[in-house]
């Protein structure tokens, strides 16, 4: 729903946020209210930057907008171009979503996107031509090609894929925030910490994609409706796949605070030398 806010209404929005920091709320805005304005924020606004997040690369948008490009049943050039337009998307959205507190040169992110999309996309065709060599294997060797690869295929190709958009990262650091909000120095520990923890969520976030859909479509596929109707076997199929994507995307990305916290003393030294907190704040995007 945060994909339709206006403009206006992220304006007021943004505008109550602040008058909430600073003890100067209206009276009768509600917890709840305030509530929903700093999710409609948290759900546009980058923290870092500040700006707006182009709609197609929010997270918001990302099942809405990435789910059209991915065609069930085309020609293998067509399939190919899917791939690459899947693979850009993901890389736009890891890098839009990303600790955006240290500055990437446009050639690090030319780098980083042809790294990514042509790793990512590269797994993506190996994992096509090893299936389909699979054919001409044992039925018990296919049956373990088939059904075993394609998971760690597309968790690979998702951890490429954030890794190198988000390189810059690691070697410059990101920045590290005591319990004030005020900026201690930067990481290039807490980035790795970072982009660890986006990957793992890049892995998790598929699981359920190739769970569910095969589970359920067996038992659709025994109705004396879709029987009688093949034809509504492939749209039912991409419906079932387009709901367990808009459930397993929210899971995934909450198996991590956005901003997570890291002990001082698993840091540099020059952090420790720096604040007094135990505990230091960073944001480890989406």
């Amino acid at each position: 729903s945060t994909l339709f806010v206006s403009e206006k209404r992220l304006k007021e929005c943004i505008k109550l946020l602040d008058d909430y920091k600073c003890g100067t709320l209206p009276p009768g805005v509600s917890d709840l209210q305030d509530d929903a304005n700093a999710l409609c924020t948290q759900a546009i606004i980058h923290p870092d930057t500040g700006e707006k997040i182009f709609m197609p690369f929010r997270m918001s948008g990302y099942v809405p907008f990435g789910t059209p490009i991915v065609s069930p049943a085309c020609k293998n050039h067509v399939a190919h171009f899917n791939r690459w337009l899947n693979q850009s998307h993901n890389a736009c959205v890891n890098y839009a979503n990303r600790n955006a507190t240290k500055p990437t040169p446009t050639s690090k992110f030319l780098q980083g996107y042809v790294g990514a999309v042509t790793s990512a996309v590269s797994i993506a065709v190996g994992l096509n031509v090893l299936i389909q060599k699979a054919n001409k294997l044992s039925p018990a060797t296919r049956m373990i090609i088939q059904r075993l690869v394609p998971f760690p295929a597309v968790a690979s190709a998702n951890i490429c894929n954030v890794g190198l958009m988000r390189h810059n990262e690691l070697s410059e650091g990101i920045d590290v925030l005591d319990n004030t909000g005020n900026v201690v120095g930067s990481s290039k520990i807490a980035a790795k910490h970072a982009i660890t923890e986006t990957a793992f969520t890049r892995v998790v976030l598929p699981m359920p994609i190739f769970v569910l859909p095969p589970i359920i479509m067996s038992y659709l596929e025994r109705l004396r409706f879709v029987q009688s109707n093949r034809r509504l076997l492939l749209p039912i199929h991409s419906v079932v796949c387009l709901v367990t994507f808009g459930l397993s995307l929210p899971v995934a990305i909450s198996l991590f605070p956005q901003m997570s916290q890291i002990e001082v003393s698993r840091l540099e030294p020059e952090i420790a030398m720096a604040t007094d907190c135990k505990v230091v704040t960073y944001n480890k995007g989406l």
